[in-house]
This record gives structure tokens, C-alpha cells and sequence, in this order.
């Protein structure tokens, strides 16, 4: 119900100020979304129960999972789209993951409202991300997230939903709120006007990537707004908990002393100097500055998994294009909009692997993993390696379902990287948009996306017997 009103409302004043005709597309959504959401809530508004693990499990699930589903419904009344039922929902579950894979061409001929509503989406789904990431994951013990119960915010010693999720939700609204007026404000200043401001703050500090223009934030040519979506883009890569803790403490400090952001930072500087390097030295751009801004800008919309582009990324030499996706691979910190698995993740297999190196050496030795003073448990430690085996089996399952379906290897590897990842664009045949494909490629990437952004273990534990039986 809040969903309905929350998704369509927006929308509908958009529709109103720039009469642009879509209005009746949000209203019959926004009557349809209510009238189910009300019909299950007076079915159960009767039952008065905590909730346990296996309760998050699948309400996490089905946030993304039934709220995707609905989301497509203004997409199929438009009359200014001409969507199939897979498209509308590819591209509503690739809004409100935050993924920004569009099935959608000619985006700068489209109706305000519909273009309001994708931005919008990603917004949503960005802040349900953070919630989840900070006050549920922990709880549920999901691969190197339970690392956040000592360290984050909110109710991370119980099993169940407390008044101080509540609490903690409403900080973190608020300083994604802020983020995304700030956002929008620094837009605006630097040269968009209003309407793309406001609509390319949503998906920056969602790390979406959905854009107004098929050109994505090219459409401007300006290196200051190219500026401002890197900071943005930077900040909203980061945990949202550190975010929290700056506002309860008014302070900064505790950034780096952060091993997660100190490697975050390691790995966004590295990646930028190698393709500044190769930029320049192949006189893709003329001149060190076009080749700074241009590459910058593209390694961290592609390792925060935001996916916004402003130059033929694809077309770029040697490797570029393929250590790009290999960033979006690892992504951005836990806790944040970001997608991938995670630079604590992969911070983690790094120091274990490290680990094995010196047991070789010294077999005998206790030899802790540390994440700055703190020893890292080895249930921990194991619960990201059950991640990574997990995470590197559904991908390759999915990599061959698509080139069951016809694709090329290129665009497959890259269309499952880019959607299990929540980033966007991939490589070759859709390193622009998703429309041309198969409805059964779409329909396999719908599950990427959806594992992706459910931590893979989230969606997958409820198709175990295990997890049904009382």
C-alpha cells in the first residue's frame, strides 16, 4: 500500500506540471498496488507475531521480488511504451534493484513522468537496499555481513525486528535524503536544470545508473557535472554505517581507520591511474585532463556499480573494457546501494589466501585474519568462502543458460556480470541496452538481478526443504 502511493503519487504531480498525458497510466497503477496491498493487509491484520530469521529471510526476498513485479504495471499503461509484459518487468526489477539495465531506446522523446518513475524506482529500492544491509543481513549471518553486528548501528544482537530498527532506519533515511538533496543541489548548480537534477540524484546515490537520456550523463558534456556524480558516486560506494556513525559523532575520523574504505579507496585509485595511463598513452582523448575525467569517471561508476557513462567504454583499448567489469565483480562496501561482492569480501579472501601462503611456511602457527586489531572468526571466514562458491556457481549456471539461448560469449559473460552485480551495462551487444534480447535471456537475467541484490543466500535459502519445515 505504501508502495502504491509512494511510486505513483510522484509521478502523477510530474505528469500534471508537464502534461505530458501519462497521467492515467500511475493512476490505475497507483489503485491496483492499493487495492491488493489492502486486501492482504486486512487478511492478516488480525495476527499479532515477532518475527523470526526465517520471517526476514522472506520478506527480503519478496520486497524486491513482488514489489518489482508490481512496479511494471505504469510501463505497461503507458501509452507513450510499447513494453511486452517481460520488458515492463526487466526494467521495473532493474529499477528498484538498482541494477539500470534498460530495455527502454529513445529515452529523450519520452513522457516526463515515465522518466520520473524510473529514477524514482531506483531511489526506492536504493534506501531499502541500506536498511536491509545495515539492520537485517547482519541478523540473518549472510556471508561477512554478521561482521557488522558489533560494529554497526541498530539492532544487530537479536533475531528479531526491534524499536531500534525503526530508529535506525529513520537516521539512515535521513542521511540519504540529505545525500540525494545535496546531490541534486550540485547538479543543478553546475548546469543541469531541475528536473535532471533532481532525477540524476536519484540514481547517483542509489548507485543505479538510470539516466533521463539515452547518453547517459555524455548527454551534458560537462567535466563539473562529471565531477559531482564522481563524489557522489564515491560516497554512496561507501558503508552507510560510517555514514551513521559521522552523524551521531560528528566526525570523520573513524573513515580511515576503516579497513573496508581504506581498500575501497586502494582499489578505485589503482584501477583510475592504470586507466588514465592507458588513455593517454593510446591518445583515446586529447590531452591528460579529458583522459583523467573521462577515465575517472567511468572506474567509479563501474566499481560503485552505478553504471553511468559518458564515453564508449566499450570500444576502449587492451583491457579497459574488461578490468571495468572485473571492479563491478568485487563493487562497492558492504552496507551501501552498491552492488558486486563486496570489497569487505574480497578484502577478506585476500587475507585468507595470505594466511594459507604462511601456514605453508609455518604449519603449526595460529595465525589469525585481522581486520585492523580485530581478529576475524573463522565462522566468518568460512561463511565468505560458502559466498564466493555459491556466487561463482550461479553465475556460470546462468553464463550457459544464456548461450543456450543464442548469445554470443561476450555479451553473455558480460550480461550476467553486469546484472548479477546490479551494474548495468556490459559488453558488446548490450553494453547499451537489453531490448534486442530474447525474452528467455531477459527472464534469466530478472533472477541475476534479483540474486545480486539479495546477497545470492537470501533468495537461495528458500529453496531448501530445510528451510519450509517447522
Amino acid at each position: 500500500m505504501l508502495f502504491s502511493v509512494l511510486g505513483n503519487l510522484p509521478p502523477m504531480l510530474v505528469s500534471l506540471i508537464y502534461d505530458d498525458g501519462s497521467f492515467s497510466a500511475f493512476l490505475y497503477s497507483l489503485l491496483i498496488i492499493f487495492i491488493l496491498g489492502m486486501l492482504m493487509f486486512l487478511s492478516t491484520s488480525r495476527t499479532k507475531k515477532d518475527l523470526g530469521t526465517r520471517d526476514g529471510f522472506l520478506i527480503v526476498t519478496l520486497f524486491w521480488a513482488v514489489l518489482g513485479t508490481a512496479g511494471c504495471l505504469p510501463f505497461i499503461f503507458s501509452s507513450a511504451l510499447d513494453l511486452s509484459i517481460t520488458d515492463a518487468i526487466f526494467e521495473s526489477l532493474s529499477g528498484l534493484t538498482t541494477t539500470g539495465a534498460t530495455v527502454i531506446s529513445g529515452l529523450d522523446g519520452l513522457p516526463k513522468s515515465i522518466l520520473f518513475y524510473r529514477q524514482e524506482l531506483q531511489w526506492l529500492g536504493g534506501m531499502g537496499i541500506i536498511v536491509l544491509a545495515i539492520s537485517l543481513l547482519p541478523m540473518l549471518g549472510i556471508g561477512g555481513m554478521q561482521l557488522y553486528r558489533a560494529e554497526s548501528p541498530g539492532p544487530v544482537k537479536d533475531n528479531k525486528l526491534v524499536p531500534r530498527l525503526a530508529e535506525t532506519a529513520k537516521a539512515l533515511w535521513f542521511i540519504y535524503l540529505s545525500l540525494t538533496i545535496a546531490c541534486a543541489l550540485a547538479y543543478w548548480v553546475f548546469g543541469m536544470d531541475p528536473f535532471d537534477a533532481i532525477s540524476h540524484s536519484f540514481s547517483t546515490i542509489a548507485i543505479g545508473g538510470f539516466s533521463t537520456h539515452d547518453a547517459s550523463l555524455g548527454y551534458f558534456d560537462n567535466p563539473a557535472i562529471d565531477i559531482v556524480a564522481i563524489v557522489f558516486m564515491f560516497i554512496a560506494g561507501i558503508n552507510f554505517a560510517l555514514h551513521f556513525t559521522a552523524w551521531q559523532r560528528r566526525s570523520i575520523r573513524h573513515y580511515v581507520l576503516d579497513p573496508e574504505f581504506l581498500f575501497y579507496a586502494f582499489i578505485l585509485l589503482v584501477i583510475s591511474l592504470v586507466t588514465i595511463s592507458v588513455l593517454y598513452f593510446s591518445d583515446i582523448y586529447s590531452g591528460v585532463f579529458e583522459s583523467t575525467i573521462k577515465g575517472v569517471f567511468q572506474v567509479v561508476s563501474f566499481a560503485t556499480t552505478t553504471g553511468f557513462t559518458t564515453a564508449d567504454f566499450n570500444s576502449w583499448p587492451l583491457f579497459l573494457p574488461y578490468i571495468l567489469l572485473y571492479a563491478a565483480i568485487i563493487g562497492a562496501c558492504a552496507g551501501s546501494t552498491g552492488g558486486g561482492m563486496k570489497v569487505i569480501r574480497i578484502l577478506l579472501i585476500f587475507k585468507q589466501g595470505f594466511r594459507e601462503v604462511q601456514r605453508l611456511i609455518h604449519p603449526k602457527a595460529v595465525i589469525p585474519v585481522k581486520l585492523g586489531r580485530n581478529p576475524v572468526p573463522d565462522r566468518i571466514i568460512e561463511s565468505v568462502w560458502g559466498f564466493f562458491a555459491v556466487y561463482v556457481m550461479a553465475f556460470m549456471l546462468m553464463l550457459l543458460a544464456l548461450l543456450a539461448s543464442g548469445l554470443d560469449i561476450i555479451t553473455a559473460f558480460s550480461a550476467v556480470g553486469a546484472c548479477i552485480n546490479n551494474l548495468g551495462p556490459g559488453l558488446a551487444n548490450v553494453a547499451e541496452n537489453y531490448g534486442h534480447l530474447p525474452s528467455a535471456a531477459k527472464w534469466i537475467l530478472c533472477v541475476a538481478m534479483l540474486l545480486g541484490r539479495l546477497e545470492v543466500f537470501t533468495l537461495l535459502v528458500l529453496f531448501t526443504p530445510m528451510f519450509w519445515r517447522r
